[in-house]
């Protein structure tokens, strides 16, 4: 495509590299990921059609997840849920309403995730959303508020409904609306979300991407997240005999590529997870002097310097995105956590 980006360790190709999701408020689009699906596996890894009946069992933890004719949801169909779960949080943070049910612009999540724009695209969109309707998942993993101490087991599918709303005369779907299931929108209003690098949509191996959210589950900000192979496999998700899964992570580990983290082999059927130090020129960005006055008049009584690292952190978090007005993007996030009271 032209203009794309392609990165010579095989990422996909950066196929929007002009879209600047920053230039009016940093957070109105910040990739989220709830933290129930980062942690055990629901999606197939599978780039074919895969019809298996799914079980996974660890630590008390239970999930059964069952496909439809179309096949198991996949990991890159998991890219509608992000992007559902952002707007979610975005909404969230700023106060507005919220509801299960979201009306987006098909372009719009198209673009955000990194896909292409063509008619294939749409189709593929479509089939995604039902993969996603059709897979159900029966579980004993709570999301939102743990107060009741009974273990409740419920089934659903990832989401409850879909629906084109429109079409142009070219047949492409211009709007849709989606339903997402009360589990996942339960993790919302909990806030159970991580922040994702925008670069998880550029990684093009399905197993890359399920490592990468653990990593970011397991790992975070710690200095290192250290486990063994076998684990590694078993909460991967991955179909693959256990040699052939090893290879896929030593083929992971030399292209190096994962956002936010490096994976390192150690003795004893080991694997260590490192966050990177970021890239060379990628500092945070400097604000002036009259921005953080801006700020105290925003919040007052509020520490704008503790504000501002946590700014930067997401900005770093977010995959260190062009900033054309750092300022205006800054002050649009202390109003939004003053709005939201979140201290």
């Amino acid at each position: 495509m032209a203009g794309a980006i392609m990165d010579p360790g095989g990422l996909l190709p950066d196929r929007h590299p002009q879209t600047d999701f920053f230039i009016c408020d940093l957070f109105d689009w910040v990739p989220k990921d709830d933290l129930a699906t980062m942690e055990h596996p629901v999606f197939t890894l599978s780039t074919r059609p895969d019809r298996r009946i799914l079980n996974y069992s660890h630590n008390g933890a239970e999930i059964t997840v069952t496909p439809s004719v179309k096949g198991l949801a996949t990991i890159h169909d998991k890219d509608i849920l992000i992007y559902c779960v952002s707007q979610l949080m975005a909404a969230l943070n700023a106060g507005r309403p919220l509801a299960r049910t979201l009306h987006l612009r098909a372009h719009d999540l198209l673009v955000s995730t990194n896909r292409e724009t063509s008619g294939d695209a749409y189709n593929r969109l479509r089939e995604a959303f039902e993969r996603l309707a059709g897979t159900r998942i029966t579980t004993n993993i709570p999301t939102g508020p743990k107060e009741d101490p009974l273990e409740v087991t419920t089934g659903f599918g990832l989401i409850e409904s879909w629906e084109i709303v429109r079409r142009t005369r070219g047949g492409r779907m211009v709007s849709v609306s989606v339903t997402l299931s009360e589990w996942l929108y339960r993790a919302v209003l909990s806030k159970s979300v991580l922040t994702l690098s925008r670069d998880y949509f550029r990684l093009r191996r399905p197993l890359a991407r399920r490592i990468y959210e653990l990593a970011r589950k397991h790992c975070g900000r710690q200095p290192s997240w250290r486990v063994s192979v076998d684990v590694l496999w078993k909460k991967s998700g991955s179909a693959s005999p256990r040699r052939v899964f090893r290879a896929m992570l030593r083929d992971i580990m030399q292209a190096d590529n994962l956002p936010d983290y490096r994976l390192e082999e150690e003795a004893g059927d080991m694997i260590r997870v490192r966050p990177r130090t970021p890239p060379p020129g990628k500092q945070p960005p400097a604000l002036p002097h009259e921005t953080l006055e801006a700020a105290r008049a925003l919040a007052p009584g509020w520490d704008v310097h503790a504000l501002q690292a946590d700014w930067q952190a997401y900005w770093a978090a977010s995959g260190y995105p062009r900033l054309h007005a750092p300022a205006a993007a800054f002050l649009g996030y202390v109003k939004t956590r003053v709005s939201s009271g979140d201290d």
